[in-house]
């Protein structure tokens, strides 16, 4: 099997929008799930990877290796909701590499899931091992998959992923603000000649001034950055929790006219390059 394929199960930031002007986009917190050959892949456990473990229980695969792009809440708060975590008969090997003082994932995760905040614990996640990396390193899969990764412009650091199978490369740069002349350029290389690049565009720019400092850059920015480095599918991300479908509409519509084949992002959209 050699599948490469990347399935989005959210695509808001800062916390979920459910309601009738989020229907068609969606309104869950990031969340992706990419298959790499034999290789279940998850990227971030945002409020989207519960729909995402309901799916994963109906299948045969138990191993799943899951990174965090960081671990602000938005991009954490499903793990306690994520069935397959709680199931001895799943391996879930969690991942981050963006800390930028000493750290431990699993402790992050005890904050979330620790009386008065949250009635079970986190030693109740049977399946899952924490385990952290340095932003810059590159991890390796047996069956040839390579991802590798970048530091981002983002209050508390953030790592970027880049997944390469089988001479296809996808993309997933969130969270992530513009500015810092040092992580453009390094984000720039990274995702150089890719084949689909998800990136965070929370804001326009008209908005942005409002909001610099905040940790997250323009739809604008993406597109633009997507066009310097050669990318084939710009796919703009971590939308707004205000922002409306026929406001997104609009945002896809220009972003086009930039870019033919820029898309903004849906929830339950899958990319095979």
């Amino acid at each position: 099997m050699n599948e490469f394929s990347l399935k989005i199960w959210g695509v808001r930031g800062s916390t979920a929008a459910a309601g009738p002007e989020t229907l068609r986009y969606g309104g869950e917190t990031s969340c992706f799930q990419i298959q790499a050959g034999d290789v279940l892949l998850m990227v971030d456990c945002g409020s989207g990877a519960r729909n995402l473990g309901n799916e994963i229980m109906k299948g045969t695969a138990r191993d799943i290796d899951l990174l965090f792009t960081h671990t602000h809440l938005d991009h954490i708060c499903g793990l306690p909701f994520f069935e397959p975590a709680y199931d001895p008969s799943f391996k879930i090997t969690a991942k981050a590499g963006h800390f930028n003082d000493p750290c431990d994932l699993r402790d992050i995760i005890c904050r979330i899931m620790s009386p008065p905040i949250f009635p079970v614990g986190a030693n109740t996640l049977s399946a899952v091992s924490f385990k952290s990396f340095k932003a810059g390193d590159t991890l390796k899969k047996d069956n040839g998959l390579i991802i590798k990764t970048v530091a981002l412009n983002h209050p508390g650091g953030a790592c970027g992923y880049r997944m390469e199978y089988n001479g296809k490369s996808m993309c997933i740069i969130t969270d992530h603000e513009m500015g810092s002349a040092s992580h453009d350029e390094a984000v720039l290389e990274f995702i150089r000649d890719a084949d689909v690049v998800i990136q965070d565009g929370m804001y326009t720019r008209a908005e942005y001034p409002r909001y610099k400092g905040w940790g997250h850059s323009t739809w604008e920015h993406v597109v633009s950055t997507c066009q310097r480095a050669n990318v084939k599918t710009p796919v703009i991300f971590h939308h707004d929790p205000r922002r409306t479908d026929d406001e997104l509409d609009e945002i896809g519509l220009v972003a086009q006219q930039m870019h033919p084949r820029a898309i903004v992002a849906s929830e339950g959209m899958v990319f095979k390059p």
